[in-house]
């Protein structure tokens, strides 16, 4: 969340920021700034008051030896009146803290200077792209008959056993999909991720540090009786090791990656295309974060965004890049940028993954700092990207590569699999 001294400092640019989210920010920005002025009376007012406070308690003894027992008695009264009096005071300041807690966690990240105005994704500005788009022939199957067609997928077994949006992967399907999770994470320990295995639950406090809770608490699939969330993301787990924690300067950039399952209520998402692999409520992905200097985050991210880059050309899929506008970030994102690849039967670009510098908007939540060469303590950057998530990676794969004999394998992913043709 934004810090009270950017909005303190700031308030007029971070309206009009948040504007380019189209976030109309200035009533809350304005209670803020209010509330603030309130609390930091009331805090002079209580300092002053505890200071009174501890005056009086120590001339009290003092005025005892002398023998002036009744300005002792005045004194000790006067203590009361003023501890009372205190009381109050630090009650209406926990209150304005925790009116100004409520008000910050609602309000999003600023968007950076370079993310382009627009409402919604048809504004987002393709950065690059690469990879020669395949030429199927008319009769070219979706990826959900082919599924059906070389029994690597069955929906419909997962909606008896669970429900819609929970596939049933079989023999090759399976092994594909290991082949993938095992190939992006070798990829990343190779760029110098080290891997992490988390919890695929996490507590509430984990939620809020990564800015799920309370933004996107319909999203999530809640266990109630022990209230704790299925993860959406490993994003999660993983950054919240950070949680309350000071990092040396010298052990930046935290660079991890992890694979996890992911699951997403997608509440809201009825009447999109949900055909096959293209949207569902569990699925594969690895994912990666880094966590750095402010200085040194937007190089970070541009260092990640390459990385993710490298990975769709080893599979030989049409991609492209795309910077999106402030109407089409998430709420915790200062920038992203979202890789698309190309399903050739379906003819449409499908994301893949999205690589967002959060700059130090999670940090705050969390509380992750480093502590400088000059033993200074400040929040880092948070950043984190999908490298890559599973499930239109495979829908892709399976369309484009498609022949009469079957579905051909791309040549960097057949040590994994241990074949070159589905068939």
């Amino acid at each position: 969340m934004l810090t009270l001294k950017v909005i303190n400092e700031n308030s007029e640019e971070v309206i009009r920021k948040l504007a380019k989210k189209r976030f109309d920010a200035e009533e809350i920005i304005n209670q803020i700034v209010a509330l603030d002025e309130k609390r930091r009376s009331a805090q002079t007012l209580l300092d002053s008051q505890l200071s009174e406070v501890n005056a009086l308690s120590r001339s009290i003894g003092g005025l005892m030896k002398e023998g002036r027992k009744a300005e002792a008695e005045t004194a000790r009264q006067q203590v009361t009146e003023l501890k009372e009096l205190a009381k109050t005071n630090e009650a209406g300041l926990r209150d304005a803290e925790a009116a100004i807690q409520d008000l910050l966690v609602t309000i999003p990240n600023l968007p950076h200077d370079s993310v382009p105005e627009g409402k919604s994704a048809e504004d987002n500005l393709i950065e690059r792209s690469g990879g020669n788009m395949p030429q199927l022939p008319s009769d070219a199957l979706p990826h959900w008959e082919l599924a059906k067609k070389y029994d690597l997928i069955d929906f419909e077994l997962g909606v008896k056993i669970t429900g819609a949006g929970f596939p049933v992967y079989k023999a090759k399907g399976c092994r594909l999909q290991r082949a993938l999770i095992n190939f992006f994470l070798d990829n990343a320990r190779e760029a110098g991720f080290v891997e992490i295995q988390p919890p695929y639950v996490v507590n509430a406090a984990s939620g809020f540090g990564t800015g799920q809770l309370p933004d996107k608490e319909g999203q999530m699939y809640h266990v109630g009786l022990d209230d704790l969330y299925l993860i959406p993301t490993a994003e999660v787990p993983v950054t919240n090791l950070y949680r309350d924690v000071i990092l040396d300067e010298k052990d930046l950039p935290v660079k991890n990656t992890a694979y996890s399952a992911c699951f997403r209520r997608e509440a809201g998402s009825y009447g999109k295309d949900v055909r096959g692999l293209n949207r569902l409520h569990q699925f594969d992905k690895v994912e990666i974060v880094c966590i750095d200097k402010p200085e040194n985050s937007y190089q970070r991210l541009e260092e990640m965004v390459r990385y993710v880059q490298t990975l769709v050309e080893k599979l030989e899929l049409p991609w492209r890049i795309l910077r999106l506008c402030g109407g089409d970030m998430g709420f915790t994102s200062a920038l992203t940028f979202d890789f698309e690849v190309f399903s050739a039967a379906q003819q449409r670009w499908l994301e893949v993954s999205s690589v967002s510098n959060f700059e130090s908007y999670q940090a705050n939540r969390l509380k992750c700092r480093y502590r400088s060469e000059d033993r200074k303590t400040q929040l880092c950057h948070t950043l984190n990207g999908s490298a890559l998530a599973l499930p239109r990676i495979v829908a892709a794969l399976l369309e484009n590569n498609q022949t009469p004999g079957g579905i051909k394998i791309p040549t960097a992913l057949v040590p994994y699999t241990g074949f070159e043709m589905i068939d």
